[in-house]
């Protein structure tokens, strides 16, 4: 996994509470067993709309959405589907358990901010301001506007370091290989 300190750029403005996962990726893209190539289902409905907010800012690391992103099924697609159209981080108000789950096992940051910080976020967004997602000071910033944010210390510290759950595994290669030789 790459590792993820600081993401900054253009954010896409998505001012609609309650995405649920079949909107971020529908069930007929679901048959895909690799990540790759599935940015380009993201949004799909929406975006058949030539006026379209995501693809009016292709390209943007950040998305800055509504309270309960990610809700409905569990579906790891989301996050893949994400992170292949290039999306770092997720600023919202609260997130769907399973899917903040899916996301950081999968590179993306889930950002909590409260939802007038967001409101805020939007605006600056919707004019087309960069926004700096930083996982080290843990902020985030759009010119003036400065929010603090918490996150879970260990998906943090995996997000930073680039682990996964193979690379966290790894790390223990000494560890397992003892246990192996005294199992015999």
């Amino acid at each position: 996994m790459t590792p993820l300190r600081q993401v900054a750029g253009k954010a896409i403005p998505l001012d609609r509470d309650n995405i649920d996962t079949d909107l971020i990726i529908p069930a007929e893209h679901l048959k895909a067993i690799t990540r790759s190539g599935l940015g380009r289902y993201a949004f799909e409905v929406m975006r058949a709309d030539p006026a379209n907010v995501i693809d009016a800012n292709a390209g943007a690391p950040i998305l800055i959405v509504g309270a309960n992103f990610g809700c409905g099924s569990s579906r790891e697609h989301a996050a893949w589907a994400l992170a292949d159209l290039g999306i770092r981080a997720v600023i919202a108000p609260s997130f769907s358990d399973i899917f903040s789950g899916n996301a950081y096992k999968n590179g993306l940051a889930t950002v909590v901010i409260d939802a007038a910080a967001v409101e805020q976020l939007l605006l600056r967004a919707e004019a087309g301001e960069p926004v700096k997602v930083d996982l080290e000071a843990m902020t985030v910033t759009a010119g003036n506007l400065h929010f603090g944010f918490a996150m879970d210390a260990f998906r943090r510290k995996c997000l930073i370091e680039g682990l996964d759950e193979i690379a966290l595994t790894l790390g223990s290669n000494a560890a397992i290989s003892a246990f192996e030789a005294r199992a015999g």
